[in-house]
């Protein structure tokens, strides 16, 4: 099975090249977005999720977002204990 002929079909010639997604207004204060700032650093999924519900939750989600931080800091925390 050719995997790249069957998952992800070839773009067609005559179609434009996707654009990065807009960034939503809650991202990006401070002149960069978390998207960059966990790239750059080179930060896995644990942390950049931290940094993503962190960086956004007075704008989105509040409370909610924060505990999901909790939750991925909780995980991390135990992976960097071995536990």
């Amino acid at each position: 099975m050719d995997c790249e002929t069957e998952v992800y079909p070839k773009r067609d010639a005559k179609e434009p090249e996707r654009a990065r997604p807009e960034a939503p207004q809650y991202t990006g204060r401070g002149g960069i977005e978390p998207i960059d700032f966990i790239t750059t650093n080179n930060f896995d999924f644990l942390e950049g999720n931290v940094i993503k519900y962190v960086a956004r939750y007075k704008h989105k989600h509040g409370v909610a977002d924060l505990k999901k931080a909790r939750d991925y800091l909780n995980w991390l925390i135990a992976r960097e204990e071995g536990e």
